[in-house]
């Protein structure tokens, strides 16, 4: 946290990120680091945290949602493999950043939303920042978005114990799907799935110990 009275060099912190946490993880893709080196993080998190928006973890953002950790982000966002001619979807965008770094390496996004007030704030804060191919819809965030699918990367923006059937319909064909997928009581792994001849294989590479999207946890039995 800078000392009271000073004011955080927020182009020296996102250097730092890009060469102290990102590259070190393996993050090679030049797109990415250009786009996370250069979008300004600490717009989205409340005022009071913008002083640890670069922090190599996940940040509170209230209600139960999560800035996710950047290297995090970076491993799900390069496994996906992102090409500019693109159509992705963010669902739990929750502020934008996952949304507007995708935004800075595909055609255009659409991110899901649940939260009105969330959303029309997520979608001022894209304009101000001069983000015009990314659009912020509310919806059921488990529901995903089929409105404009297929969609050829999605990312979900938290842990989720496992992808509804109903988001994976959405994946064009050679689409990406990206998320961190831990079942209870299990480590969150990193997964990319990927759907080829109509069939969806998955690997997950990483572990990673990122904070739950809510809404995506399996129901569970009661047993006599």
């Amino acid at each position: 946290m800078p000392r009271e009275g000073l004011m955080p060099d927020f182009a020296a912190a996102r250097l730092n990120m890009v060469e102290s946490q990102l590259r070190p993880s393996n993050i090679t893709d030049p797109a990415l680091l250009s786009a996370m080196g250069e979008l300004p993080r600490e717009d989205f998190v409340p005022e009071q945290l913008r002083g640890i928006a670069y922090v190599d973890e996940d940040i509170a953002l209230g209600n139960g949602r999560f800035l996710m950790e950047p290297v995090v982000l970076a491993r799900l966002l390069q496994l996906a493999e992102v090409r500019r001619t693109d159509k992705g979807l963010v669902i739990g965008c929750g502020t934008g950043y996952g949304t507007a770094v995708l935004a800075r390496l595909c055609h255009h996004v659409v991110g899901l939303e649940a939260d009105h007030a969330v959303a029309e704030a997520t979608a001022r804060r894209l304009r101000d920042l001069g983000i015009r191919n990314a659009w912020i819809v509310e919806g059921t965030l488990t529901a995903g978005y089929a409105a404009r699918a297929p969609y050829d990367v999605i990312l979900l923006s938290g842990a989720v114990e496992m992808v509804p059937g109903a988001i994976t319909d959405q994946l064009a064909e050679g689409g990406r799907l990206v998320a961190v997928v831990r079942p209870a009581g299990a480590v969150g792994r990193i997964t990319v799935m990927r759907r080829e001849s109509g069939i969806l294989g998955s690997r997950a590479p990483y572990d990673a110990a990122t904070h739950a999207l809510p809404g995506f946890a399996v129901p569970r039995e009661f047993v006599f």
